[in-house]
């Protein structure tokens, strides 16, 4: 039997909570006679634990991993008002809101850059070397709109019930590190991100 080298494209954390039909699942995807070697034996894991985030992504909907206090604007908020509200709380992005509540657009750091010129890398360095290339303050064009004539709209959101394996899809597609979660209506309900989904397959993996 030729030696088999560790196979190094796999990463996986340690401790999660495998079911039979994951490592029947995994073995069923090593091709040929298995011969249960301890490096056979790593090998089936890592497919297996494969096999059980793939199956926690069907599992696990937003409204179980969702942050429901959200910060959000509205249309009409000046976008002095939404540059303090973003910096005072520590986010990048926030939901924009129209008067009867439902989820308009969203406005982001990289909105922000993106109409004050900054080219290349969407950044605050970035910023602070266009600032240092040009006279006078980059925002000034922009200091008496509102949230309305910055956010990007529509609003990429998803239900409450969306899956997890779903949403993650969708922050691969539309290269995006959060989706705003909207009830049949269009209301905010919460916010899920790429943190919230990986603390969610790893806790639930490892219960």
């Amino acid at each position: 039997m030729s030696e088999k080298k560790p196979n190094q494209g796999f990463n996986f954390v340690p401790g999660i909570n495998l079911t039979e039909e994951d490592i029947y699942e995994a073995m069923k995807l090593i091709p040929g006679y298995l011969d249960i070697t301890p490096y056979d034996f790593k090998e089936v894991y890592i497919i297996a634990y494969q096999q059980a985030v793939e199956r926690l992504g069907r599992e696990i909907t937003a409204n179980k991993i969702m942050t429901r206090k959200v910060t959000y604007v509205q249309t009409d908020t000046p976008l002095a008002e939404v540059a303090e509200s973003m910096g005072r709380r520590g986010v990048s992005g926030v939901p924009v809101l129209n008067q009867a509540g439902k989820v308009v657009g969203v406005i982001s750091e990289k909105d922000f850059l993106s109409r004050m010129g900054v080219t290349g890398p969407m950044n605050f360095m970035s910023l602070v070397a266009s600032c240092l290339k040009t006279k006078g303050c980059l925002a000034l064009p922009i200091k008496q709109q509102k949230a309305e004539d910055l956010m990007s709209s529509p609003a990429v959101t998803v239900g409450e019930g969306a899956k997890v394996k779903e949403i993650a899809e969708i922050f691969t597609s539309k290269n995006i590190n959060r989706v705003v979660v909207t009830d049949a209506e269009g209301r905010l309900l919460g916010i899920v991100s790429r943190g919230d989904i990986m603390k969610a397959v790893l806790h639930r993996g490892k219960s």
